[in-house]
């Protein structure tokens, strides 16, 4: 079973973040979902997650990882020295955490955000749902 990320599909940080994974993710683990779309609410209840989080969300299997938590896990799966990254872990999870949450809370004002989600090309179709 692969691996399914569900981003915030309105903001180009997360836009951002899903481009970047998409490049080094060369093993085609990860599958994704926008959070607005149909399929992210139906994962989002499936995997009963709390309807205020404001985070990338994790899907692995029976395990669903949130903020700091799921971004070290992701860059664990990808090519290059983005793994060492994972090391991170070992910072205890409230402070990792609330260095996300800064990210997250002002990732609009920061980086701004679209009308709607961006339609994935061709190639990488078949990995959104």
């Amino acid at each position: 079973m692969s691996k399914i990320i569900l981003f915030d599909g309105v903001c180009n940080f997360c836009d951002q973040s899903v481009q970047f994974i998409l490049k080094r993710d060369k093993q085609e683990q990860f599958n994704f979902a926008s959070i607005q779309g149909d399929a992210g609410q139906e994962l989002l209840k499936i995997n009963h997650v709390p309807t205020d989080i404001n985070s990338f969300i994790l899907i692995d299997g029976h395990h669903t990882y949130f903020k700091s938590t799921a971004a070290l896990k992701i860059c664990k799966e990808l090519k290059g020295a983005w793994k060492l990254l994972y090391g991170f872990i070992i910072v205890p999870r409230p402070i990792r955490d609330f260095l996300y949450g800064i990210i997250a809370n002002h990732r609009y004002k920061w980086f701004g955000h679209k009308q709607s989600c961006t339609l994935p090309s061709p190639e990488t179709r078949k990995r959104f749902l």
